[in-house]
C-alpha cells in the first residue's frame, strides 16, 4: 500500500533505465491531468522519477532526524504524562519515516543508498532539525508550530499524483494530528502558567520564529524545484502560498495566549497575504548545506545508531536463512 521494502540493486537498475518516450510523455500527463494517480509500475518520465524520489527521501530523513532533539528530552520530561506522550511522538515519527523509505523504494533507490547518502550529506533534511531545543518549552514549539507547519506542507502534497507517497501522507497526517494537539496543549500550559513557564515559551517563539519561516524553502522566485513539481503535482502548493497558510493558522493562534514573535514586521496585509522581515537566506543556504548549528551532531548521531546496528542487519540478511516474500 505504502511501498516496497524489498527492492533489490538489480530491480532498482531497471526502473532507472526507462528511455524517455514522447507518446508515453504526453499520455502521462494527460493522466495526471485527469487527476489519476501514478503507480509504481506505469511508466514514468525519468524527471518525475528524480524529483520523486529526491523530495520523499528528504522528507523520510527529516522524520528520522526529526525525532533526535525530541527523543533526547524523553528523560527530561516534567511529568509521566509528557514522557508517555514524547515517547508516542518519536516512535511515531520514527515509524513516518520507515514508511516513506520505502515509498521512495518503489522508485528505483534502495535504503541502503538513501541512508549512505543521508550520512555522507549528498542527501539533505529539513534545515529546522538542525537547531537545538534548549528546554522544554522548545518541546512544546516543535510539537504544535513546526508539526502545524509539517502538516500544512504534507495535507496539500497527500492530494498529489503518486500513489504510494499520497497514501503514506494521509496516513502521517492521522497521526501528525495528534502530535499537534499533544504540542497545543503543551504549549497552552506553558503560555497559563508562571511567569518563568511564559518567559520560557516566550524564548523559545524567539529562537524558532526564523526558522519556522525558513522550513517551507526558499521564496518561489528562489525555488529551483516548484514550477515542474507543481506541474506533474508533486506538489499542488507553492512555497510562499504553504507559508503564507500557515502564518494565517497559527499566529492568531500565539498572538491569543499574549506570546509575540521577534519581528515589528509581521502582519497581514489587506490581500491577505502576510508580510514579514527578511528571515535571512543566507542562513538557510548554510544550513541546508550543513553548516547550521546541529548538523554534524545530528549526522554523527546516525552513524553511531547505523554503525552500532549493523550486526542486526548482517544477521537479518544471512544468505544461509529462508526468506518468504509476501505475496501483497
Amino acid at each position: 500500500m505504502y511501498g516496497n521494502t524489498n527492492l533489490t540493486e538489480e530491480e532498482a537498475k531497471r526502473m532507472n533505465s526507462v528511455q524517455e518516450d514522447p507518446q508515453k510523455l504526453a499520455e502521462f500527463e494527460d493522466r495526471i491531468a485527469r487527476g489519476e494517480k501514478i503507480e509504481p509500475g506505469d511508466w514514468m518520465p525519468s524527471e518525475y522519477r528524480k524529483q520523486l524520489i529526491r523530495m520523499i527521501e528528504q522528507h523520510a530523513h527529516s522524520e528520522i532526524v526529526g525525532a533526535l532533539p525530541e527523543g533526547t528530552w524523553i528523560t527530561r520530561a516534567p511529568n509521566f504524562k509528557r514522557k508517555l506522550a514524547l515517547i508516542a511522538k518519536v516512535q511515531d515519527e520514527v515509524g513516518h519515516g520507515q514508511l516513506l523509505y520505502s515509498a521512495a523504494e518503489t522508485l528505483g533507490k534502495t535504503r541502503e543508498e538513501m541512508l549512505n547518502d543521508l550520512l555522507s550529506g549528498k542527501s539533505k533534511y529539513s534545515n529546522i532539525f538542525n537547531y537545538p531545543a534548549e528546554t522544554w518549552a522548545d518541546i512544546a514549539v516543535i510539537g504544535f508550530l513546526v508539526d502545524g507547519a509539517a502538516i500544512v506542507n504534507q495535507t496539500i502534497n497527500s492530494k498529489g499524483s503518486y500513489g504510494p507517497y499520497c497514501r503514506a501522507l494521509e496516513r502521517i497526517c492521522y497521526e501528525e494530528s495528534f502530535h499537534l494537539k499533544q504540542g497545543h496543549d503543551n504549549v497552552v500550559y506553558l503560555a497559563t502558567g508562571s511567569k518563568v513557564q511564559r518567559d520560557m515559551l516566550q524564548a523559545a517563539i524567539n529562537r524558532w520564529y526564523r526558522p519556522l519561516l525558513h522550513f517551507f524553502g526558499p521564496t518561489d522566485k528562489q525555488s529551483a524545484h516548484s514550477e515542474k513539481l507543481m506541474k506533474w503535482k508533486v506538489k499542488l502548493a507553492s512555497n510562499d502560498d504553504m507559508r503564507n497558510q500557515f502564518l494565517d493558522m497559527y499566529v492568531p493562534k500565539i498572538l491569543e495566549l499574549g506570546i509575540t514573535f521577534p519581528d515589528p514586521n509581521l502582519r497581514k496585509n489587506a490581500d491577505g497575504v502576510w508580510e514579514f522581515s527578511d528571515p535571512d537566506w543566507e542562513e538557510f543556504k548554510r544550513v541546508i548545506s550543513g553548516d547550521g548549528p546541529c548538523n554534524a551532531e545530528r549526522i554523527a548521531v546516525r552513524k553511531y545508531a547505523e554503525e552500532a546496528g549493523r550486526w542486526v542487519r548482517q544477521a537479518l540478511l544471512n544468505p544461509t536463512e529462508k526468506y518468504t516474500v509476501p505475496l501483497a
